[in-house]
């Protein structure tokens, strides 16, 4: 499979609209689409990259389907906890530390 096959794959795998990446990515969606469109454009290497880093992968899985174990050392959890973690990233220190405290206090019940 191809960037646009792996794109569209690890959106429909994390559940998240293009709209969503776009915004994470800081690529246009007009743009997104274009790669996920039947012509298949090939974004440029800076695109792939934001592209990549938004969805937890590397550009090396989007472009064939094969992601570096050194990647992402989290890819072999769960999908909901892999959400949590990409979640968990575009927050603040403080609203990372409110989260993991209360996953704390659910574990703990």
């Amino acid at each position: 499979m191809g960037f646009r096959e792996n794109l569209k794959s690890q959106l429909e795998y994390l559940d998240m609209p293009v709209k969503e990446l776009a915004v994470r990515s800081g690529v246009k969606k007009k743009t997104i689409d274009s790669y996920l469109g039947n012509r298949g454009y090939t974004p440029s290497v800076d695109a792939a990259v934001s592209i990549a880093q938004a969805l937890g992968v590397s550009v090396e899985y989007l472009v064939n389907g094969t992601n570096s174990k050194q990647d992402r050392p989290f890819s072999s959890f769960h999908e909901d906890i892999q959400k949590i973690v990409l979640v968990s990233e575009q927050l603040n220190s403080k609203d990372r530390n409110v989260i993991i405290n209360l996953a704390r206090f659910l574990q703990n019940g």
